[in-house]
C-alpha cells in the first residue's frame, strides 16, 4: 500500500488512548479493559492486512487472538479463552506462520482494491450474521438479568489428563497437529528440480 508507515502507525497509536478512555467513560474499570481487549482484536487485524511483512504481520495476528481471549475472560467464559491460546495461538498461529514461511512471496496479493474488495465482502457477512443475531436473540433485560458464570477450566483440565477421561483422544490430537506439521514442511519444501529447467540445466 501507499501509505506512509508512520503516519499509518502513528494513527494506530493514537486510536489506544481513544478506545481506553471512551472504555473508562462508558463503564468503569470494566470498560477500559474491554477497550483494550477491543482495541487489540481491530487494530491487530487492520495492522496483520496492511503490514507486508510476514513475521509482523504474525504478530499482530497473535494480538487480535490475544484480544479475542480477553473478550471470552470478560464474558465468564474461561475455557473459552484458554482454547483461544492454546489452539489458535499455539497451533494455527504457528502453522501460518510456517506455511507462509515456506511458500514463495507473492508481491501483488495485498495491492489496495483487493484488501478492499476483501474487506467489503467481510463486512458485509458480518453485517449479515449481526442482523440475523439482533433479530432473533432474545436479550436480558436489567430486571432479568443472567445467572452468573461459572467456570469449568479445572474439571476439563482433569479430565483430559484422566486416563480413564479424554487423555488418549489429546494425545492422538497432538500427534495429528505434529504429523500435519511435518508433512506441510515436507510438501513446501522445495527440491533441486523445481530449480531446473525443461532442458535439465539449473
Amino acid at each position: 500500500m501507499d501509505l506512509n508507515p508512520k503516519i499509518f502507525y502513528g494513527a494506530m497509536g493514537l486510536l489506544a488512548p481513544l478506545a481506553v478512555g471512551a472504555g473508562f467513560a462508558a463503564a468503569g474499570p470494566q470498560g477500559l479493559v474491554f477497550g483494550l481487549f477491543a482495541y487489540l482484536v481491530i487494530v491487530g487485524s487492520i495492522v496483520c492486512l496492511w503490514e507486508p511483512s510476514v513475521v509482523r504481520s504474525a504478530f499482530s495476528l497473535l494480538g487480535t487472538f490475544c484480544g479475542v481471549a480477553g473478550l471470552f475472560l470478560l464474558l465468564g467464559a474461561d475455557f473459552l479463552a484458554v482454547s483461544q491460546l492454546l489452539i489458535y495461538v499455539g497451533g494455527i498461529l504457528a502453522l501460518i506462520l510456517f506455511g507462509v514461511m515456506l511458500t514463495p512471496p507473492d508481491l501483488t496479493e495485498r495491492q489496495l482494491p483487493r484488501v478492499v474488495s476483501a474487506l467489503a465482502f467481510s463486512g458485509l457477512g458480518v453485517a449479515f450474521v449481526a442482523a440475523k443475531v439482533a433479530t432473533t436473540v432474545v436479550w436480558a433485560t436489567a430486571d432479568e438479568l443472567p445467572p452468573p458464570a461459572s467456570g469449568h477450566v479445572r474439571e476439563i483440565g482433569v479430565g483430559f489428563l484422566n486416563p480413564d477421561g479424554y487423555m488418549i483422544a489429546f494425545e492422538l490430537a497432538a500427534v495429528l497437529l505434529t504429523v500435519a506439521l511435518v508433512a506441510a514442511v515436507y510438501i513446501a519444501r522445495r527440491r533441486k528440480s523445481d530449480f531446473q529447467e525443461e532442458g535439465g540445466a539449473v
